[in-house]
């Protein structure tokens, strides 16, 4: 059996922060992952001469100020080269308008606005009053859902007095913020919220929570801004492991969970996990749980029939989405000239497609190469109730339609691919060891963010949920945040005082 102070369960990204900074602040840390690699959903694979990022293509929160620096600060490692996104995404909504860019400089941004959406200006500006506020807040190490007298002091702390006024909003949708602003008819304009909602909130504008929405319609531009970092989406997850080098973490890799049981005796959480070969227990006083919470329904299974009320809340969490992703490489010369980094496109077949394309330099590709990657939600259940020969079909029909969609608006020919293979739910359920191959949190919508979202204190005492279901939610940027808070909540619950970076 190994004992160690604290257990993380997943070296996803939010896994890999949390024994980050737990252990710089000199607790004893394993961190255990079923996977050959860290990174999860934004880790990287290799095809021939080509890197692939998994899943995640962008990265927010390097800027100074940013949560990633903030931390990479604390932790005294160097950030990943990267560069910024500019324009972060061109949008095209097949509407024979010109497509949009998403502009880094917040003056173009506000000109391409009025451009393409004449008379939305008071939306836009509603939205950043409330990032604006958001901001201040999330800075200030707010600690939500509230679950105790602590957390409710960190919550009274980082409130600022424009929180007040954005606190009406808690309820509220993107739509009820347009509905506000004359603008609830605009069809254009919320055919291209609903585009790039989803790709964060995972909902549409009628079900996006309006202070997040809020914050993510504006997370591309100055002084924040997305990233694409050199290498791959890896670098991050390098970086990290680098710090639990320098501090003694025992990072454990090809090590699957079976159970996780508390130690009446011990007063210990004891892990169950096992190799293709061997089991192995490891025991702590604190467990940090990176997986989706839906998983806890295998893992704790006992332990959560003490607490019926919990367990069903888990059963009853909304389903998220799952992804089809397209993974290919072609010769520069043979994609129609391109402008950025990262397309979203409508699609009749699909609703859209969000495409990622790699930099001449960026180690992605062989010089002269890029690769190339397309992503559609779907739902998990559409792909685990098929046989196997309708699953090939299936696979096999994404397949063309996604190539067509591609070859259509980039300008390729069909014996131009280099490379392509497509990964389903199925696919990333084995990557991840998520339930169905979800890819994503809890949809954003007024009834699961912030203070009425799912707290990262469980009802069992040193059990802690993090990731990209705890508030703020998902992306590299939000599962850090989910990751600080709970550091923070964990050595308050040691009465060490107030941790704040």
């Amino acid at each position: 059996m190994s004992e160690s102070e604290i257990v993380v369960v997943g070296a996803g990204i939010a896994g890999l922060t949390s024994a980050a900074i737990l252990s710089k602040l000199g607790f004893s840390v394993t961190l255990i992952e079923s996977h050959y690699q860290s990174g999860g959903c934004a880790g990287t694979f290799k095809r021939k001469n080509y890197i692939f990022d998994v899943g995640a293509t962008q990265v927010a929160g390097l800027e100074k100020g940013g949560i990633h620096h903030r931390i990479f600060d604390f932790l005294d490692i160097p950030i990943p080269e990267a560069t910024i996104l500019d324009p972060a995404c061109i949008v095209d909504l097949k509407d024979g308008s010109p497509p949009i860019p998403i502009w880094h400089k917040k003056s173009k941004w506000i000109t391409e606005q009025e451009k393409q959406f004449p008379g939305s200006r008071r939306f836009w500006k509603l939205c950043n009053l409330i990032h604006q506020s958001n901001w201040i807040f999330a800075n200030n190490n707010p600690v939500l859902p509230i679950s105790n007298f602590w957390d409710f002091s960190q919550l009274v702390k980082a409130l600022v007095p424009s929180n007040l006024v954005t606190g009406f909003l808690l309820k509220s949708s993107i739509f009820d913020l347009l509905r506000i602003c004359g603008l609830s008819k605009n069809q254009r304009l919320i055919k291209f919220l609903n585009l790039q909602l989803k790709l964060y909130s995972q909902e549409d504008v009628y079900n996006t929570a309006a202070l997040y929405g809020s914050t993510v319609l504006q997370m591309c531009q100055q002084p924040h801004g997305l990233w694409h970092l050199k290498k791959s989406m890896q670098s991050l997850s390098e970086a990290l492991e680098s710090s639990l080098s320098k501090t003694g973490v025992n990072l454990i890799f090809g090590q699957k969970v079976n159970s996780i049981n508390f130690d009446e005796v011990s007063k210990c959480w004891k892990v169950s996990a096992n190799s293709k070969k061997n089991s192995f227990i490891y025991q702590s006083k604190d467990l940090i749980y990176t997986a989706p919470p839906q998983s806890l329904l295998k893992h704790l299974k006992y332990p959560l029939n003490r607490k019926q009320i919990y367990k069903n809340r888990l059963k009853n969490l909304p389903d998220p989405s799952g992804a089809v992703v397209f993974y290919s490489a072609l010769k520069k010369e043979n994609i129609k000239k391109i402008s950025s980094n990262h397309y979203q496109f409508v699609s009749s077949e699909f609703g859209s497609l969000f495409v990622s394309i790699s930099d001449e330099d960026d180690g992605r590709a062989p010089k002269g190469e890029v690769t190339l990657i397309a992503s559609i939600f779907t739902k998990t259940k559409d792909w685990f109730e098929l046989d196997k020969q309708n699953y090939v079909k299936r696979k096999n029909d994404f397949m063309k339609k996604i190539s067509l969609e591609l070859e259509s608006h980039f300008d390729i020919s069909p014996e131009n691919w280099l490379h392509r293979e497509l990964a389903t739910p199925l696919g990333f359920e084995k990557w991840t060891n998520r339930p169905n191959g979800i890819v994503g949190g809890l949809g954003q919508n007024p009834d699961i963010f912030g203070l009425f979202g799912l707290s990262s204190r469980t009802p069992f005492e040193g059990l802690w949920l993090c990731g990209d279901s705890i508030y703020p939610g998902e992306g590299t940027a939000g599962v850090s945040q989910s990751a600080l808070m709970v550091s923070r909540q964990i050595l308050a619950s040691k009465g060490m005082g107030n941790f704040n970076l």
